[in-house]
């Protein structure tokens, strides 16, 4: 073969970050282009089709499933009036795709399997709390920061929901700021600042004949980070800065920090577990189709 591959194929990762075409579809095109390039210089007939497809066979045999697709691919371009290779390539990757979904099936269970032993031995750490009037799905509160006193003091507590969605609350009481926002600092000058929240139902007011509250909650794209920022810098000590009218500043007490790190660790957990249960079900959806197919 007459051709230099590596720079060929350096040439088009180049090219289709120019372009803006997908990584791993551009390379995988491109190594069918370079592997075409060379079945040309080297004289291809319509033997190679049959080499290529039983070099696919070897390689799926093999569990090299992505190597195997690249064969396939390889023989439509270079061999269109191969009709039999074609039809018998195409045949093959219905198995290949089968496999390749059954086992993402076993991937998938295996560390469902791993996860739910976690989050059972997580969830002790926390109180499991529904109102089934208004609630479709629940919430856990760290009992490290009980949820029901921390209105006695300012400062910031979470949870999080069934589903794995994390929330942070500002609480803040005797003080009538206003405020929307909350801004986290550390010593070395590092922070994370929530975006703004206005909407009724997150950003709510009270008063009692003692004194008067603020409560708002920051979830989603509001929370902006701050429960990752806390985690990261969870041995240190923290200041919360109340933005509003005028702000006011607070040390972040280490009880409300450790609740918000156990928090930000069952939140990853139960997402984790959502996305594989997704993966799984999106498998089984496939094979389904695949097996409606023959």
């Amino acid at each position: 073969m007459n051709f230099n591959t590596p720079f060929l194929l350096i040439y088009f990762v180049i090219l289709s970050r120019k372009i803006g075409v997908d990584m791993h579809r551009f390379v995988h095109i491109s190594l069918i282009f370079i592997l075409s390039w060379g079945f040309y210089s080297c004289g291809g007939n319509k033997k190679d089709a049959k080499n290529l497809l039983q070099e696919a066979e070897t390689a799926y045999n093999e569990f090299n499933y992505i190597l195997a697709k690249l064969k396939i691919d390889s023989i439509k371009i270079l061999f269109p009036k191969a009709f039999d290779e074609i039809t018998a390539g195409f045949a093959l990757m219905q198995q290949i795709r089968m496999a390749e979904n059954q086992r993402n099936i076993q991937y998938c269970d295996s560390m469902l399997r791993e996860q739910y032993n976690q989050l059972n031995a997580m969830l002790t750490k926390f109180d499991y709390v529904r109102d089934n009037r208004y609630q479709e799905f629940g919430e856990y509160y760290p009992k490290v920061y009980p949820h029901d006193s921390s209105l006695n003091q300012n400062g910031l507590r979470s949870g999080v929901g069934e589903k794995g969605v994390l929330f942070i609350e500002s609480v803040l009481s005797g003080s009538s700021i206003q405020h929307t926002q909350i801004k986290v600092r550390a010593r070395d000058g590092s922070f994370a600042e929530t975006h703004s929240v206005t909407s009724d139902g997150l950003n709510y007011r009270f008063k009692t004949l003692e004194k008067s509250y603020e409560i708002v909650r920051f979830t989603g794209s509001f929370e902006n980070g701050i429960a990752n920022f806390i985690y990261s810098f969870k041995n240190e000590p923290l200041t919360v800065d109340f933005i509003g009218k005028r702000t006011i500043s607070i040390p972040l007490n280490n009880a409300a920090k450790q609740g918000i790190v156990q928090s930000f660790e069952l939140s990853t957990l139960i997402l984790n577990i959502e996305q594989l249960k997704f993966e799984k079900e999106k498998s089984e959806t496939l094979i389904r189709y695949l097996e409606s197919r023959n």
